[in-house]
């Protein structure tokens, strides 16, 4: 991976070459020359060079910065990611400044400062600069990975892309980083309907999610990133969401002890996103950004599930048959709510739904539409 990043740089003066047009594409007018490079259909190289007719400021000498979250730095996989991801960048002209963040918060607002041009990070700080995207996370809306590709595979459609746009920011594209499931220190809890009382771990960042979880009728207890592994672990939590990398990374398995376990059916798919400033770059220049990462979904998932590790059979709850459709009415219930309170995309919502009901056709909520 560095090694391909070392060579794209070695090389870019070529890239930064100028692209000599043909009489056909020099006689485009921008909206044409737009129009083409949005066209998925038509051949990347001329949709690159139809961008570079359309840009011509951009280059090479034009550089923006990315801030990267990744909890271990620079030698982290997510990091990496992104440092072999800047050769497409490269051939439209720009140079691109990475700069490392192992605190989420601190890029969160580093980007609404302007310090980064734009930031990737999670969905679930992403859904403050873009609600449709943001809800992508949402509770129970995609059970897996199937699910996720095929929904991300839609909205990357030019189509889509005024979705991208909120205010002043522009989700320039988007990518898989794994389920998170419930992890409980008592077997008994195998439904959400189990989980009044519990106390609950919620990110102390995002008052929607305590409420989503006192909805669900257990205790919400606030917790910074960086110790709530070892709440669980201490006992301070009786219920923790988390990735399943979290196992073998906080040590969960000391929380989970004798008695405690995983939940099979995941609580929400979680996703990281690239968000930048509109005015930094070009709506055309998103959309080829968005179908570089939509390309390379399955390539991203396999590097994400490498890092999650063994974790032991034993450790599954299952969700007893009988209880699946009240464990999903739940979460539909509470998907709904926060959807009403401006949380959740009602556009999203009903686009996961659909998702889902093309798996599950005969699924209670296809029958009966409410989202």
């Amino acid at each position: 991976m560095r090694l391909f990043a070392f060579m794209t740089i070695m090389i870019g003066s070529f890239i930064f070459a100028p692209l000599h047009a043909n009489d056909a594409a020099e006689s485009l007018s921008n909206i044409e020359l737009s129009a083409l490079v949005m066209n998925p259909k038509q051949a990347l190289p001329a949709r690159i060079q139809a961008f570079r007719q359309l840009y011509p400021e951009m280059d090479g000498t034009v550089t923006r910065s990315i801030c990267v979250w990744d909890p271990i730095g620079k030698n982290g996989p997510i990091y990496n990611l992104a440092l072999d991801r800047t050769a497409l960048m490269m051939q439209l002209g720009m140079l691109i400044d990475l700069k490392a963040y192992t605190n989420e918060g601190v890029l969160t607002e580093d980007l609404k400062a302007g310090q980064c041009d734009a930031a990737l990070f999670t969905g679930l700080r992403a859904r403050s600069f873009n609600r449709y995207t943001g809800t992508l996370d949402a509770l129970g809306a995609l059970p897996d990975s199937e699910h996720m590709h095929l929904i991300m595979r839609a909205i990357t459609s030019p189509k889509a892309a005024s979705k991208m746009v909120e205010g002043q920011f522009v989700v320039m594209g988007y990518a898989p980083l794994g389920a998170v499931y419930l992890f409980v220190n008592d077997r008994r809890i195998n439904t959400l309907a189990d989980v009044a009382g519990k106390r609950f771990a919620v990110m102390d960042y995002d008052n929607q999610q305590v409420k989503m979880v006192a909805r669900l009728g257990a205790q919400p207890i606030p917790t910074a990133i960086v110790n709530i592994g070892s709440k669980f672990n201490n006992r301070g939590v009786d219920i923790l969401p988390a990735p399943l990398v979290a196992y073998s990374v906080m040590e969960l398995y000391k929380g989970l002890g004798a008695d405690g376990g995983i939940i099979s059916y995941p609580f929400f798919q979680m996703t990281l996103q690239l968000v930048g400033h509109t005015d930094q770059f070009p709506k055309e220049f998103s959309q080829l950004v968005r179908e570089e990462l939509m390309d390379l979904y399955f390539d991203i998932e396999t590097v994400v599930n490498a890092q999650i590790g063994e974790i032991p059979q034993r450790l599954w709850i299952p969700v007893p048959e009988e209880k699946m459709t009240e464990y999903q009415s739940i979460m539909q219930s509470a998907r709904i709510t926060l959807r009403d309170e401006g949380y959740y995309d009602p556009d999203m919502l009903s686009l996961a739904r659909k998702v889902r009901c093309k798996f599950s056709p005969t699924s209670f909520e296809c029958t009966n539409p409410v989202e």
